[in-house]
């Protein structure tokens, strides 16, 4: 079965920093993509995806501060975000996608403060 485990949110001032880690229970070259999305009060967002062959593509309010990277090693995805914006609150999600099924995570709060 597989479970996505978001991790790394948290309630950081302006300008700060943080990294997201997404935990797979399975093998995540077993994903043909993988990505994270963000909801704030709304719909949820594409923020950023990599595919099993390294090509990595992100939404246009995420280039330049966001950097998405798998670890094959730890089955683990991260999601570097830096000089943290008030706007970049949200609920962080882990999605994965193997052939037509699609896996998400339970989400990780991120706060930031001004």
């Amino acid at each position: 079965q597989v479970q996505l485990v978001e991790s790394g949110g948290g309630l950081v001032q302006a300008g700060g920093s943080l990294e997201l880690s997404c935990a797979s229970s399975v093998n995540i070259d077993t994903f043909n993509y993988m990505g994270w999305y963000r909801q704030a009060p709304g719909q949820r967002d594409f923020v950023a995806g990599i595919s099993l062959d390294g090509a990595i593509n992100y939404s246009d309010s995420a280039k330049g501060r966001f950097t998405i990277s798998r670890d094959g090693t730890v089955n683990t995805v991260y999601l570097q975000i830096n000089d943290l914006k008030s706007e970049d609150t949200a609920v962080y999600y882990c999605n994965a996608n193997r052939l037509s099924t699609t896996y998400w995570g339970q989400g990780t709060q991120v706060t930031v403060s001004t």
